[in-house]
């Protein structure tokens, strides 16, 4: 039962609207469509997040398949696959943990200085060490794991495309890997746009197949992204 997590593509960081595709991420979504429509992966199933970044990036990837000669199954909408609160993790972090450095450093838009803040609040909040915060770690894992139970009872039709975000991702390889909350978050923090992250379900629980990959973008190093 091969299940095909997709991370969206890039969404419009720096920007007051973030769920919507920037410009590059349309780019490396067409990429993965027509990549995806070039493979025999027969698709019976699709599932996607309600999150307009979700949305756009299944859009272009419908439409290569499309122009292709091979529409995909109408999409079925999962609130469960919706990543979780980065604005209240990191509101809720700066205001309970970060020292005075970082909040100064808060406003920046440089990935350098964000990349550290972030995985210094998503631990943090890993850790159960925020209250401010709308969900919490372990219900957003219960979350997590009912979108890949899901996933995996439509997979039993044949192969499944998912189209969520790298939080819910991420959750799910922990639970397949079996290993600790911190190593979630470095996996989270890992998972570029528009990557393909397989999983097969196996009798108990998803089991781990691939991890972040970009056979779609291999030609050109400029349109991997993290943020």
């Amino acid at each position: 039962m091969a299940l095909l997590f997709v991370r969206h593509a890039q969404a419009s960081y720096g920007s007051e609207d973030y769920d919507r595709l920037s410009p590059l991420g349309w780019t490396q979504a067409q990429h993965l469509g027509a990549w995806l429509a070039r493979e025999p992966h027969g698709f019976a199933r699709v599932r996607v997040g309600r999150m307009r970044r979700h949305r756009e990036t299944l859009e272009a990837i419908r439409r290569a398949f499309a122009e292709a000669g091979h529409p995909l199954p109408e999409p079925e909408e999962d609130a469960d696959l919706d990543e979780f609160d980065h604005g209240a993790v990191i509101r809720a972090f700066l205001l309970e943990r970060a020292d005075a450095g970082m909040r100064a450093r808060a406003s920046s838009q440089d990935p350098a200085i964000l990349g550290p803040m972030l995985h210094a609040a998503i631990l943090a909040w890993a850790n159960d060490e925020l209250e401010a915060v709308p969900e919490r770690w372990e219900a957003f894992g219960e979350r997590g794991a009912r979108a890949g139970a899901a996933a995996a009872e439509a997979a039993r039709e044949g192969a499944t495309l998912v189209v969520s975000s790298g939080g819910v991702i991420a959750r799910l390889a922990q639970q397949a890997l079996e290993v600790p909350a911190r190593r979630a978050v470095d996996l989270n923090l890992a998972i570029r746009n528009a990557s393909i992250n397989e999983f097969s379900a196996g009798a108990d629980r998803l089991r781990f197949g691939s991890f972040n990959t970009l056979p779609h973008l291999a030609h050109d190093r400029r349109l991997w992204t993290h943020f």
